[in-house]
């Protein structure tokens, strides 16, 4: 028992109030005297109680000598995490753990609303708990006060720089006050972190306590070889197994996160999923889900998932395999917390256990090599949590005797006791049947008892398993068959789960095109027709019916002969000699052309046929042929007339026309292929008349097409409408209109 004497008064009663009585190593660690005021630098296990020990040793930072802290002028202290899960939970452990101190700690972290958080800084804060970009935010916008800072924690320090934040540290850490301490804690240490610690660090102390093998005593390594194909039934197999109170699911990628979160919930599963692509709003009802009970398995991916602290998490499943050891830690480390217990399973496919071994060697673990838990294993480990229920112990309350009593008297207690294995067995999942081909571990390896295993070890051969007969077995006929893509692999299943029997009572399968007779154990054959009831129906459209005798199989036709076998098959190949060369055939000489002879031609050809037989004849096609044309007679085709030579040429026929130059030539000399021209007078056009040309008008000279319309007449022109109209008075001494000039 640790004395706790020698911690803060204020943070002592929070611990005693929380129930702690023995502190964990990193925790004592960081309480020597010697490391009061100093820079350290903690590399410890996962699930050891980092958050307290840095809780622990900030306080003789913050408070001093004083009983609480004083009034927040400023942050006194800033915890930088990976995720907003993580720096919420740290929020929540640092409240609890101060709050006798009189702390007020603030949370920033992306995802919530930065005007709250602003709020919330201007009213005082003593710590500030965020993550390095909405920390960074809030220092660029001036809404984060790092001047009276006294010390600066990076927790999970090595998934920080693993997701790309050391820009964002350096910025932080240098707007930090140069005499401040400066914390960093982390499962592992590597070069990055011991780069960052060695620039921003003063003369830090390096505390280890990962190199225990603790851990190993509280989490139990299981690596479970299954057919690549099988992976999914053999997490569902598990988690049916354990039936953990929380258990998490590990996924590589966001999709295989929703498609695990869907099939598990079809299959009954109380899940949810966590994942870098939901809001802030939804991971923290997920997480409230786990912790309220309402959900009991949770699928997320490892960076959403770092860090958490889930109470009761007995059982974590690696789906894909981790990329390296510190995965494979901080993954395993979310179960085993706090001296729990817990067990990491890992589904390992035949064709990556190589890999698997060496991730396992590197992070220095010893895993047990077994196979996934087959449906038998489950059905018994049911039956074992129910005959350990604690409802049995119990004795008989006076308000249920009344009912206990009428119960065993109507129905008796066989039928009773049947009930309440159905109900115990009606609100789970039924187990997956896996293939059981792939390769075993070594002698040692094999199970004991159930789901029992051995460490790694060289491949051996299995033995083949020995068919055991089914006595006094009845055959059930079903209405499905080979047309409807019927299975052993799914329909075995599905009688088991319809049926409440296991695969042990289920002899041959014989699969026709329309039918599949099944053939069941005759002490079950009873238990198979009670459970389906009287609809004899095990799903939507399958209906079941009991043969009294062994079915026969229909008659198969008769196969078609094969060309062999048949009359008019050919001669079988003779057999040949090895020194057998095939006959070279004499090819036609081409060059060599026969002479024509004369006589009349013949066309020995076949008609070629012709695409247009249908069409209508026309008068045309009846006329007789041309003679002289081949292949009718070998009269030569007649000559052609020579052609007539042009009465006067210049010039050669074939020659073409020599170009003169225009200059050189006379004025009279004509064109070559020229036309002649009509005759007509050079004072007049061809073919116009003689018409009098039209005057323009004289008030549209003044045009512009630019300007606007131009005026009747200028001042001081004559009106060229003075001619044509006047200005006449009417009778009453008044304008009248206008009055057209008579014609002359």
């Amino acid at each position: 028992m640790t004395d706790l004497a020698t911690i803060q008064p204020a943070i002592a009663r929070a611990l005693a109030k929380r129930g702690y009585e023995n502190l964990t190593p990193v925790q004592e660690a960081v309480l020597a005297p010697a490391l009061r005021d100093a820079d350290l630098l903690v590399s410890a296990q996962t699930g050891s109680g980092k958050t307290v020990a840095f809780g622990i040793s900030l306080a003789p930072t913050l408070m001093g000598e004083e009983e609480t802290l004083p009034r927040a002028a400023a942050p006194l202290a800033i915890c930088i995490a990976p995720t907003r899960e993580l720096a919420m939970q740290v929020e929540r452990e640092l409240a609890w753990l101060y709050d006798e101190a009189g702390a007020r700690i603030a949370t920033c972290v992306g995802g919530m609303n930065m005007m709250t958080e602003r709020r919330t800084l201007e009213r005082g804060a003593h710590i500030v708990v965020g993550t390095p970009g909405r920390l960074r935010d809030h220092i660029e916008r001036g809404s984060l006060d790092l001047s009276a800072i006294r010390a600066v924690v990076l927790d999970e320090a090595d998934e920080m720089l693993d997701l790309g934040f050391r820009d964002d540290l350096q910025f932080i850490l240098d707007a930090a006050p140069d005499g401040r301490r400066t914390l960093m804690f982390s499962a592992t240490v590597p070069a990055g972190i011991a780069n960052l610690a060695k620039r921003y660090q003063n003369k830090a102390v390096r505390v280890t306590t990962a190199g225990d093998q603790k851990q190993h005593l509280d989490i139990e390594y299981r690596a479970l070889s299954v057919a690549p194909n099988d992976r999914e039934n053999a997490v569902i197999n598990v988690l049916r197994y354990y039936d953990a109170k929380n258990a998490i699911v590990f996924c590589g990628t966001r999709a295989t996160v929703n498609h695990l979160t869907a099939r598990f919930s079809n299959r009954g599963f109380s899940v949810v999923a966590l994942s870098g692509e939901l809001s802030q709003t939804e991971r923290t009802h997920a997480l409230q889900a786990l912790r309220d009970g309402r959900a009991k398995v949770c699928v997320a991916t490892d960076v959403a998932a770092r860090g958490l602290d889930l109470p009761d998490l007995e059982l974590v499943i690696h789906a894909d395999l981790p990329k390296n050891p510190e995965s494979l830690l901080h993954r395993s480390g979310r179960t085993g917390r706090a001296g729990r217990k817990g067990v990491s399973a890992l589904i390992v496919p035949y064709n990556a256990r190589r890999r698997t071994e060496r991730l396992l060697a590197d992070a220095r673990i010893a895993a047990t090599w077994a196979r996934p838990p087959s449906s038998s294993e489950i059905l018994a480990r049911d039956d074992e949590r129910l005959m350990a229920d604690a409802s049995f112990v119990a004795d008989v309350a006076e308000d249920e005797a009344a009912m206990v009593a009428a119960l065993l008297e109507q129905h008796g207690p066989e039928k009773v006791a049947a009930a309440l294995i159905r109900l115990h067995r009606a609100g789970r999942s039924s187990p997956e049947e896996l293939i059981d081909d792939g390769p075993v571990s070594a002698p040692g390896g094999g199970r004991e008892g159930a789901f029992a295993g051995a460490p790694s070890g060289a491949y051996v051969e299995r033995a083949p398993r020995d068919h055991v007969p089914i006595k006094d077995a009845v055959w059930f006929s079903m209405s499905l068959g080979r047309k409807q893509s019927t299975e052993p692999r799914w329909l075995l299943p599905m009688i088991c789960r319809a049926g409440h029997i296991t695969k042990t009572e289920i002899g041959s399968i014989r699969i026709h095109d329309l039918e599949t007779h099944v053939e069941i154990a005759g002490a079950a054959a009873d238990k198979f027709e009670a459970a389906i009831g009287p609809t004899r129906k095990i799903e939507k459209n399958v209906t079941v019916t009991r043969l009294a005798g062994v079915p026969e199989a229909p008659a198969r036709t008769q196969r078609p002969l094969r060309s062999a076998d048949a009359d008019d098959a050919p001669a079988p190949r003779e057999e040949r000699s090895d020194d057998y060369r095939p006959r070279e055939k004499a090819k036609p000489d081409y060059a060599k052309k026969r002479p024509f002879t004369g006589g009349k031609r013949r066309d020995d050809r076949p008609p070629r046929p012709d695409a247009y037989a249908d069409r209508k004849p026309s008068a045309r096609d009846d006329a007789p042929a041309k003679a002289g044309g081949w292949p009718y007679d070998d009269t030569p085709p007649a000559a052609k007339p020579a052609r007539a030579a042009p009465a006067a040429a210049s010039a050669p026929a074939s020659a073409m026309p020599v170009r003169q130059d225009k200059a050189a030539a006379p004025a009279d000399a004509g064109k070559p292929y020229a036309k002649d021209k009509k005759p007509y007078d050079k004072d007049k056009k061809p073919f116009s008349k003689d018409k009098p040309k039209r005057d323009k008008p004289a008030f549209k000279a003044d045009f512009k097409p630019d300007a606007k319309p131009a005026k009747p007449h200028r001042k001081g022109a004559k009106n060229p409408l003075a001619d044509v109209t006047k200005r006449v008075t009417g009778p009453d001494g008044g304008k009248g209109g206008l009055k057209r000039k008579p014609k002359a």
